[in-house]
């Protein structure tokens, strides 16, 4: 080992006797002065050229920790020395041995991160070279800190965000090596950042963006590639969204290169997913502006996209695919857009040209790729563009359909990839964030809404039915059910999971409808009844999940007229209670309500159905016209219905109400239950005339129920 050694010994003392000359003198010091003399004439030789790793861990070895720790803290300097030159001193000791990244994670180096914070915002001299370099060397000692794998957090822990936040804002010598530095914190711990020193770092994205707003050089294109980074996870001030559009209205409406103009659209698109349209200004300005962005989004997706063998630039891309859903959300909205109709109508117009160049790029698409982030970001648009219209590049989309289905059952088959491609494309498309519930981590929830449309259609439907669409969306209907039973929180669950499952089911909806073949011969379909049946009666009694109760209580009950001969429905434990929960869904949505000044009461929606009968309703009649055509298919039903006394009540209901309050499709509804129920039991005949059910029947001129009642 010596004989190794002695030769890179002889190597370094050769290249820097000066250097061994003073380590040297270190070594053999024999008190405070001497030692501090000789650590300037080393410090001296150490700034004077560079010096490898081998001689600044002998630096290390002879120094040590223990005197620059007291050249930071001393507060009695010698005679004539300024204190800071002390502290400069034990600073640029501290940059030395932190160029060695295991030093620089060393925990005698860590505990002095508020010491060295400190020295970034120290008042003094501006031009005393002294203090420049000793804030020169806390930088370096902070950077390299923040190099190692677990500086971050340790920056973040000693106070340092706000410290760089305090020395940017303040324009003092080396801000803009604060700036460097908090970028890259944010960019490795976005989240913790904000959470230690959101006051402050909203002071910086204030003064970034009136910064940004004012620029008229090229420092404008630079802002817009810092900025996304400093936009906080919560609510952006008005002050700042009002700066940043107008600035990029600035540079947008400009004539640009390309790389002055993707670094604004990133920018954009980073604000339309914090934002939504909200940073847009109302008025006519905004409406120009929102269409330009849509516009120019659209123009660069087809430029990247339809050119076979062009290199894409997906980040830019992704980021335009962000504009162009903030286009498609706001030409459907229909009341408070920003957008004018003739604007609508052209911005339909270029989408729907950007979004065949979509089609064309993932039609290309092989197995190799699948996995790639940008091309979930590409069926993530396509996924946006026919949750609202399927009508045009009907071709072209049936055409790509077997691509989506494999792709979607490929992503959900590996669940834990899906998510991290999710997290992938908010980093592409965005920023270092995490992704919000905008960007779902599964492929098959994006196209949901699609194919929910879709699947009315007889040709895309058959497609989807050939592919296995069907068979897939029961698996995954079952698993993300699996999210919302008993044993886990639903409290914690996004949204989107349960918009999800309604959207499943409006799809098995629209297939028992149109192919009730297909219901009776897939085994999957068994399976998904069998959950319906078992999850309805907890569904219901749950506060807040009303709307999708609704939608499996009506599947269900539309399943079950066409499984009507399945062992599971002959009046076993589940589907008891499955019935029985239905009929208390339907039972309960409509109550007889007093009216100042009448003697009579009218019909009205119950509390917790009126909000959202809206979306309601039309569930609420096709589970009645289900629950009909299931009593005469099986036979217990209707005793069933007599014990939890529905057809009794309903008759109560109706006859205290005025006749006039109930409308006529209301009246339908109800005669086509107790007239099932009557004739399929004579003991419900029977309880409905104690009930003066003929009289009611009369009142309401319900012929066929007043005829019902009439016969034995």
């Amino acid at each position: 080992m010596a004989s190794d050694c002695e030769p890179a010994l002889n190597q370094a003392e050769s290249r820097n006797p000066t250097l061994e000359r003073y380590l040297g003198a270190l070594r053999e010091a024999k008190n405070d002065s001497e030692q501090f003399a000789a650590l300037l004439l080393v410090t001296k030789a150490v700034k004077a050229g560079d010096i490898d790793a081998k001689t600044r861990r002998r630096i290390f070895d002879a120094v040590g920790f223990t005197f620059p720790n007291r050249l930071l803290t001393t507060k009695e300097a010698p005679d004539g020395c300024p204190d800071h030159v002390l502290r400069a001193l034990g600073v640029a000791l501290l940059a030395c041995f932190c160029s060695d990244p295991e030093l620089a994670a060393h925990p005698q180096v860590l505990n002095k991160i508020p010491i060295l914070s400190t020295f970034l915002t120290a008042r003094g001299d501006p031009d005393d070279a002294a203090r420049r370099s000793m804030v020169d060397d806390a930088y370096q000692c902070l950077t390299a800190v923040a190099g190692t794998p677990r500086g971050p957090r340790h920056l973040i822990a000693g106070g340092t965000v706000s410290a760089l936040c305090q020395a940017y804002l303040g324009h003092g010598y080396g801000f803009d090596q604060a700036l460097a530095l908090l970028v890259g914190l944010l960019a490795a711990a976005e989240t913790q950042c904000w959470k230690e020193a959101e006051p402050d770092l909203l002071a910086v994205l204030r003064g970034l963006s009136e910064d940004f707003q004012k620029a008229e050089d090229a420092s404008k294109f630079e802002l817009c590639q810092l900025l996304p980074l400093f936009l906080p996870p919560t609510t952006v001030p008005p002050e700042c969204l009002r700066d940043l559009q107008a600035g990029l209205a600035r540079i947008l409406g400009s004539k640009l290169s390309s790389w002055q103009r993707n670094p604004a659209l990133k920018l954009a698109a980073r604000l339309a997913h914090a934002c939504g349209s909200d940073w847009i200004p109302a008025g006519n300005s905004g409406s120009k502006f929102l269409a330009l962005l849509v516009n120019l989004a659209c123009v660069e997706v087809r430029l990247a996209l339809e050119e076979t063998g062009t290199e894409v630039k997906e980040d830019v891309v992704t980021a335009c695919y962000a504009l162009m859903e903030l286009g498609i959300q706001e030409c459907t909205r229909c009341e408070q857009s920003l957008l004018k109709e003739p604007q609508k109508v052209q911005l339909v117009s270029v989408m729907k040209e950007a979004i065949g160049a979509v089609i064309h790029y993932l039609l290309q698409v092989g197995p190799e790729k699948q996995k790639e982030p940008f091309v979930f970001a590409s069926v993530r648009i396509l996924g946006a563009w026919l949750a609202e219209e399927t009508s045009s590049l009907r071709k072209e989309v049936c055409q790509l359909l077997p691509f989506l289905v494999r792709y979607a059952k490929t992503l959900y088959e590996e669940a834990e990839e899906a998510n991290d491609l999710s997290q992938q494309v908010a980093t592409l498309a965005i920023s270092p964030t995490t992704p919000g519930p905008t960007w779902p981590g599964d492929a098959l929830r994006l196209l949901l809404p699609g194919w929910c449309h879709l699947t009315v259609e007889d040709g895309p439907r058959e497609i989807l039915i050939k592919e296995g669409a069907p068979s897939l969306l029961c698996k995954y209907f079952l698993q993300q059910w699996e999210l919302t039973s008993p044993g886990h929180d639903t409290s914690v669950l996004p949204d989107s999971v349960e918009i999800g499952l309604q959207t499943c089911c409006h799809i098995f909806l629209n297939l028992v409808v149109t192919a009730p073949g297909l219901i009776k011969r897939d085994a999957c379909f068994t399976s998904l009844m069998n959950t319906l049946m078992t999850s309805l009666p907890a569904l219901v009694q749950q506060q807040g999940r009303l709307l999708l109760a609704a939608n499996v209580a009506t599947l269900g009950l539309l399943m079950a007229r066409l499984l009507s001969t399945s062992p599971a429905l002959q009046g076993t434990p589940a589907s008891r209670g499955f019935f029985a929960a239905a009929i208390l869904f339907l039972s309960q949505s409509h109550v007889a309500r007093a009216t100042p000044g009448s003697d009579q009461a009218v019909l009205a929606l119950s509390s917790d159905y009126e909000g959202i009968w809206a979306d309601l309703q039309e569930l609420w009649f096709l589970g009645m016209q289900a629950f009909t055509g299931c009593v005469p298919l099986l036979p217990w039903l209707a005793p069933a219905a007599l014990r939890s006394r529905w057809p009794q009540e309903l008759l109560q209901l109706l006859s205290s109400v005025s006749p006039n309050s109930v409308k006529p499709e209301m009246v339908a509804a109800y005669q086509g239950v107790l007239v099932e129920l009557a004739r399929a039991n004579r003991l419900c005949r029977e309880a409905m005339r104690l009930q003066a059910g003929e009289e009611t029947a009369s009142h309401y001129r319900m012929a066929a129920l007043e005829q019902c009642l009439s016969e034995p």
